[in-house]
């Protein structure tokens, strides 16, 4: 057994390579996409040397793709992840169109980039349909919208 794996190292070290990518799709660091790229390079080398040179050649391909190729794919694929915003909180400031009157103290709906978002007045107070709004904060699926002064 020990000597067919030995003989087969190449299959390990593709699992470990494609294990590493599978993984690295949960964590986003780039962290085992190094360590699957170390693999890749050792799973290439492995029919031609022995256990020693493969372990060798995984561990440096590994250092250098920390060093060299996860800084350059951090810096130009990370660019402005503090800035962005995604989801719901994404609609925080955006203006939008009351589609279905807000009663006073109740609930209406306001139509944003074509969805239609149920909706609450700032302070209580009745917002006729076809009026531009402002979105000022969010709970659940309900927005409070306050009317735009410009």
């Amino acid at each position: 057994m020990i000597d067919y794996l030995l003989a087969n190292m190449w299959q390990i070290w593709a699992v470990i390579a494609v294990l590493g990518l599978i993984l690295e799709l949960t964590s986003g660091d780039f962290f085992l996409m190094c360590i699957a790229i170390g693999a890749a390079g050792a799973a290439i080398t492995a029919p031609f040397a022995n256990i020693y040179w493969q372990i060798g050649v995984f561990a440096l391909v590994t250092l250098v793709s920390l060093f060299q190729v996860r800084p350059f794919v951090l810096r130009y694929l990370h660019r402005n992840d503090s800035k962005c915003v995604s989801n719901a909180d994404a609609l925080l400031g955006r203006k939008g169109r009351v589609s279905e009157t807000i009663p006073a103290g109740g609930f209406g709906y306001v139509a944003i980039d074509g969805d239609q978002w149920r909706a609450v007045a700032v302070n209580d107070e009745e917002i006729a349909a076809g009026t531009r709004v402002r979105i000022v904060s969010r709970e659940s699926t309900i927005v409070t919208v306050e009317l735009l002064t410009d």
